[in-house]
């Protein structure tokens, strides 16, 4: 015989209800209670699993916008509001059936990625890796299935989730060759990793850093030298480099790790303008930095005033030419200045001391400038040097010549075969004073990183120093 006790109120020793029915609704605890279920115990309906199990919704945490690194809590959702930089939403230890969903709040995810790190060993989609979220108004639900798969997104308004074993990074111009993509840095930026690589070799980058070159001297002036070439080709980024590749060298190598890394890319010196009250040797080129690595601006070329060492070039990346008539110590400026391994470039150019001697060129990359000439007694035999040799790489996917030398400046000699021409890479022309092939200095051209032809006056300007430019290439797939 079955019994059965009926009450309609149940309370506490203090009075409070516990259960209480009223109108076919049973209320269980009071507001403000605490229902604890013990470990092990399952509420059923009918037989079936949910009661107070969740049905796959969570509860929208709209009084805490989100905008720095947060641990997740299973159930909940959250706005991310990237607008003033990427941040990592952490996931909590899952266990089958948490949930967890996000949204872009500023719809920036785009510009600034949201990463979405699983705990520990656990997965995304079956990989234990970050998974970043770079998609304007991307919004996800992952639900955690089991250890095999970990999370596994279940909607998606704009793209499927899974964790990216590879590098993920803004920042510049980015383009694609093969697994590779390429950032390209023609002035200052961010090159932002929101995720690195799970592979550690993959997160050693290929790069290119090279710094504004020196202007040209005037009057009767030398060639601005290159600004320093730096770069290094990692092994999981195929191309052929240039032969200043520098990753033998350990100390070289860049380790990527995820945050933003400033990129500053140097301009080229400004000329120099005659009449001679404002003639002088060129303006050195800015330094160039990018991920810890510096390459040093180009020397300006020396020009033939008083007082003396007025002819030297300045030392730098590479070096700028002596200008014309040099006197003894007066000659081309020393290149790889300050000293890197390999050499970020090479010497500039020295004209012999007296008489009738051309400017000397800047130095390029791989080569030095060439030293002006003559007889020295007489000014029809005086020619100019030609600015040193670029390097070339296919850093960018194609062979691109950069960081040549600018041509030192020629005297009053009419043969256009003894005027000082620019390096190959971009350096600028050397200026020729008179005659029916008298020309103005040239300028290096800009983002080579190329030295500006000197000038001879009568009057004119030197040629400004090209400016510098970073590239970044890395695995993405």
């Amino acid at each position: 015989m079955t019994s059965i006790i009926k009450v309609d109120n149940i309370q506490d020793q203090d009075g409070n209800n516990i259960i209480n029915e009223n109108a076919n609704t049973i209320t269980v605890g009071a507001s403000g209670d605490t229902i604890i279920i013990p470990s092990g115990a399952t509420i059923t309906n009918n037989g079936t699993q949910n009661g107070f199990g969740r049905t796959g919704t969570v509860d929208w945490q709209t009084s805490s916008i989100k905008t720095a690194t947060f641990t997740a809590a299973n159930g909940e959702g959250y706005f991310a509001n990237t607008s003033s930089g990427g941040f990592t939403m952490n996931l909590p230890a899952g266990t089958a059936g948490n949930i967890v969903s996000v949204v872009d709040y500023t719809n920036t995810f785009q510009t600034n990625a949201l990463t979405i790190s699983p705990n520990g060993s656990q997965k995304i989609g079956g990989v234990n890796a970050n998974f970043s979220a770079t998609t304007e108004g991307q919004s996800l639900t992952f639900v955690y299935v089991d250890d095999t798969e970990g999370w596994k997104n279940i909607q998606d308004s704009t793209s499927n989730a899974t964790g990216n074993p590879n590098l993920v990074a803004t920042g510049g111009t980015i383009t694609t060759c093969g697994n590779c993509k390429i950032h390209t840095f023609t002035g200052p930026g961010t090159f932002t990793v929101a995720n690195a690589a799970s592979c550690a070799a993959n997160n050693v980058v290929s790069y290119l850093v090279i710094a504004g070159g020196g202007s040209g001297g005037a009057p009767d002036s030398g060639g601005g030298g290159a600004g320093g070439y730096r770069e290094l080709k990692s092994p999981v980024t195929p191309y052929t480099a240039s032969p200043l590749d520098g990753y033998p060298s350990a100390p070289n190598r860049v380790t990527i790790t995820a945050q933003a890394y400033p990129i500053t890319v140097g301009a080229g010196g400004s000329p120099v303008a005659v009449p001679p009250t404002s003639a002088g040797k060129g303006n050195d080129g800015s330094a160039s930095t990018a991920l810890g690595i510096t390459s040093a601006g180009g020397g300006g070329g020396g020009a033939n005033i008083s007082p003396q060492p007025g002819n030297k070039g300045q030392n730098g990346g590479s070096g700028g030419g002596g200008g014309r008539d040099g006197n003894p110590g007066n000659g081309g400026g020393t290149g790889n200045t300050p000293p890197t391994s390999p050499a970020q470039g090479t010497n500039g150019g020295s004209s012999p001391e007296g008489g009738w001697h051309g400017g000397s060129g800047g130095g390029g990359a791989t080569s030095a400038g060439a030293n002006g000439g003559g007889s020295g007694s007489n000014p029809c035999t005086e020619f100019a040097g030609n600015g040193g040799n670029g390097a070339t790489t296919n850093i960018t996917g194609s062979p691109v010549t950069r960081t040549g030398g600018g041509g030192g400046s020629n005297a009053g000699n009419a043969n256009p075969s003894r005027a000082g021409n620019g390096g190959p890479g971009g350096g600028g022309d050397g200026g020729i004073a008179q005659g029916p092939i008298a020309r103005a200095a040239v300028a290096g051209t800009v983002n080579t990183g190329s030295g500006g032809g000197g000038d001879h006056g009568n009057p004119g300007a030197s040629g400004a120093g090209g400016s510098g430019i970073v590239v970044i290439r890395y695995k993405f797939q």
